[in-house]
């Protein structure tokens, strides 16, 4: 390492021998996980039936009345970039005329559906004294597209997707930012009427979120009579990682060694930030119009009042624990508890003696908690629910992508085929002990989780590594409770096409 090293690491926060161990992982690899098998209703994945639901939502409205403490944490630093992929392949091909029934050929044909359409419309006759009518009329198709996604029209490849205009309504589209003000106002404003949100942006981003958060604010809360609290971060840069060449010796960019985002994984720090004792966790473009989204709301009261339903649970038992006041029975309880609820499992616990035991007990209960909706699989993207083995041999539910489970392994592969279930990202999150005093989450992070991408800079290929997933490995050593919520609940925006989709129409 040489002294520029040292001082670029110095000038990032990263410790030397963190340096090291990264291009060791390199060398070494991520082993993938062993797994028990996939998660399903009755093994591994709770379904609430009415009165469990009505019990979870009747917790979360006492646990606002009693000031209970709530955030809403929203990672929406991704580019939109992905969602035009068709267009932008479509703009950058030969063929002036998009295929019929193509991706892009349905988006210029429902081009009036989509929110943005009349600033698309304004776009086009500043850009080329035409509006989109009469573009159509005399295919200029490309013309279309440029003015939606190059930076002298729209700007919509180059924008993040929560500030692209997703729904319509009378007084005005709406963008994925202010969807997610609408609901957390609905599910997560506290005693004193305060809704808690906070975003993660990249930094070229920030000031256009300052801009539109300044823009909405003061309607909303007149209109929904709350008051916000929003604070946005970015990915700290202590948690970039080193890039390698395809030999693993460390990248460098004009002597200087090249260091690249962790990851969406690297948030667990921002998330580690927030001082709340529950916190929901949901992607930027899983929201829906006002129209739509009374089946959100509903399962949202429902998860965060089962997490408080478990927490009450965990904290009793720890408290019976730490004053000694309790039977063989109670232990007997706590451990069908790990059980049925927190699908905790050890075969070591057999043989373990009284006292030993306890304090097994003591340490698994004793760490963060959270409650993951999963629904239904039919055919979306995403990772899914598993038990998986964890390194002191024990057991419990795990989020788990597919560049986890090794494929060459025939008993994994016929698991994931038989699958019932996937996760959507939707998490509520207490991150507080029985005490109050926060988990350092940091501490709850599986290393081994994470993986290894092929990249590129300046033409020039390269090796980047890849943290620990948010909800999968940078949570792997928390208590894990999966419940079934409907697929109502998930509506994600991964092409500008998926705005046709009926949970998009106001």
């Amino acid at each position: 390492m040489t002294n520029q090293d040292e001082k670029t690491l110095e000038q990032r926060g990263i410790a030397p021998e963190l340096f090291e161990a990264q291009l060791r992982r390199f060398e070494t690899g991520f082993p993938y996980l062993r797994i028990l098998d996939t998660a399903r209703v009755g093994d591994g994945i709770i379904s609430l039936d009415d009165a469990g639901r009505e019990k979870a939502v009747a917790r979360w409205d006492r646990f606002l009345a009693d000031g209970g403490q709530v955030y809403k944490f929203v990672p929406a630093s991704g580019a939109a970039s992905r969602m035009f992929k068709a267009l932008f392949e479509f703009l950058d091909g030969s063929e002036d005329v998009p295929a019929e029934g193509s991706a892009v050929d349905s988006f210029i044909k429902e081009l009036p559906r989509f929110a943005f359409y009349d600033e698309l419309n304004e776009a086009a006759k500043r850009l080329y004294e035409a509006d989109l009518d009469s573009l159509k009329g005399a295919g200029r198709y490309k013309d279309i597209v440029a003015a939606l996604l190059k930076k002298e029209g729209l700007n919509y490849g180059g924008l993040p997707k929560g500030l692209l205009k997703f729904h319509n309504y009378a007084e005005g589209p709406r963008t994925p930012l202010e969807e997610h003000l609408v609901e957390g106002a609905q599910t997560a404003a506290n005693s004193h009427g305060v809704v808690n949100l906070h975003f993660t942006v990249s930094p070229e981003h920030r000031e256009l979120f300052d801009k539109k958060i300044a823009e909405a604010l003061p309607d909303l809360e007149k209109r929904l009579g709350v008051k916000y609290n929003i604070s946005l971060s970015e990915q700290k840069k202590s948690t970039d990682t080193v890039a390698v060449n395809t030999d693993n010796t460390p990248f460098r960019e004009n002597g200087e060694l090249l260091f690249r985002p962790g990851g969406h994984g690297a948030l667990i720090e921002n998330l580690n930030d927030i001082d709340s004792a529950v916190v929901f966790i949901k992607n930027i473009d899983n929201v829906v119009p006002d129209s739509q989204r009374q089946t959100t709301v509903d399962y949202k009261k429902v998860i965060a009042g089962y997490l408080v339903e478990v927490v009450d649970t965990i904290d009793n038992y720890l408290d019976m624990i730490n004053t000694g006041r309790y039977t063989m029975d109670d232990v007997r309880a706590m451990i069908a508890f790990m059980h049925d609820i927190l699908n905790i499992r050890d075969e070591k616990m057999k043989s373990l003696e009284d006292v030993d035991l306890v304090l097994y007990i003591k340490n698994k209960l004793n760490r963060p908690v959270r409650v993951c909706g999963m629904v239904r699989n039919e055919g979306e993207p995403g990772g899914g629910p598993f038990i998986a083995y964890n390194p002191d041999g024990s057991t419990s539910p795990q989020i788990l992508e597919s560049t986890q489970i090794d494929p060459a392994n025939s008993a994994y592969k016929e698991m994931m085929g038989r699958a019932t279930h996937f996760n959507p990202v939707d998490l509520v999150c207490y991150v507080k002990d029985a005490e109050g005093r926060k988990f350092n989450l940091p501490d709850y992070v599986d290393p081994d989780t994470g993986f290894i991408s092929s990249k590129s800079k300046n033409g020039k290929e390269l090796r980047a590594l890849e943290l620990p997933g948010l909800w999968n490995g940078a949570m792997s050593d928390w208590n894990t409770v999966f419940v079934e919520v409907p697929i109502a609940t998930f509506n994600p925006v991964k092409t500008v096409n998926d705005l046709l989709r009926q949970a998009h129409q106001s």
